[in-house]
């Protein structure tokens, strides 16, 4: 069996790797394509040091963005309900129906959270009432918020 030799990725390779791992490739692969091409880069002990280095800095950055989502999902609790007008017709029924959109506009003006419109799941409203929507801040933090939909 031929001798493998490691290095470090510079780009995510398919069926290889992503940026900054450490791989083991045969020579020739290495030597004739992954290095010449800018892909890769042969490790050494600075070279994996510095890969370690990065790594953290993006776990230390990932988890100052979940604790963002944590605090701000204590924020939806401490506001309350939210209150969101539409026109009415008969037996309370709405005129359209309620869009992320909308619970993201009322939620930054109401609260002052500004909130992703494709993270928010909204129930089927077609009257008037009380509905939860959840909004997904982090792909590990989801909060939940309430609203009313109110006439105008």
């Amino acid at each position: 069996m031929a001798k493998r030799i490691s290095v470090v990725l510079n780009q995510s390779v398919s069926k290889l790797g992503n940026n900054g791992d450490l791989v083991d490739v045969a020579p020739g692969y290495a030597r004739n394509y992954l290095v010449p091409q800018g892909l890769a880069s042969l490790a050494t002990k600075g070279i994996i040091k510095q890969v370690e280095i990065r790594r953290e800095k993006e776990r230390q950055l990932k988890l100052a963005e979940k604790q963002a989502a944590e605090n701000k999902k204590v924020a939806f609790k401490t506001i309350g309900k939210l209150s969101i007008r539409k026109k009415v017709g008969e037996e309370n029924s709405i005129f359209g129906t309620v869009t992320t959109q909308e619970i993201a506009d009322v939620i930054k003006e109401q609260a002052g959270i500004e909130v992703d419109r494709r993270g928010i799941e909204v129930p089927d409203i077609s009257t008037t009432g009380d509905y939860q929507a959840t909004v997904k801040l982090h792909p590990e933090v989801v909060a939940t918020v309430e609203f009313q939909v109110v006439p105008l």
